[in-house]
């Protein structure tokens, strides 16, 4: 089983210190990519900022584990986000590959 989580990212369209980690934000997604932990992420088109992120982790793995896995990201480290959201989430109708 995978347990999901939708996670919210909030910041200012333009932002320079958003766009100053932009390259290191996307290797660590990269990476996420990599060990079958990220479904999907990217900005919304609004001109509003802010993006979200798609996480599968394993069936063990709850919202804490979540947590302390984007608080690795460089975004967060460095403080620059305006908000972050994270939820447990339950796509009932999905395409999304299983890591189990």
């Amino acid at each position: 089983m995978t347990n999901y989580f939708a996670v919210h990212y909030t910041y200012a369209d333009g932002d320079q210190d958003i766009v100053r980690l932009r390259p290191a934000h996307r290797e660590f997604l990269g990476s996420l990519k990599d060990q079958g932990k990220l479904v999907a992420s990217g900005p919304y088109n609004d001109g509003h900022g802010s993006a979200l992120i798609l996480l599968q982790l394993g069936e063990h793995d709850g919202y804490h584990d979540a947590v302390e896995l984007m608080d690795q990201d460089p975004f967060h480290q460095e403080g620059v986000l305006a908000g972050r959201r994270i939820r447990q989430w339950n796509p009932v109708i999905n395409i999304f590959p299983s890591n189990s």
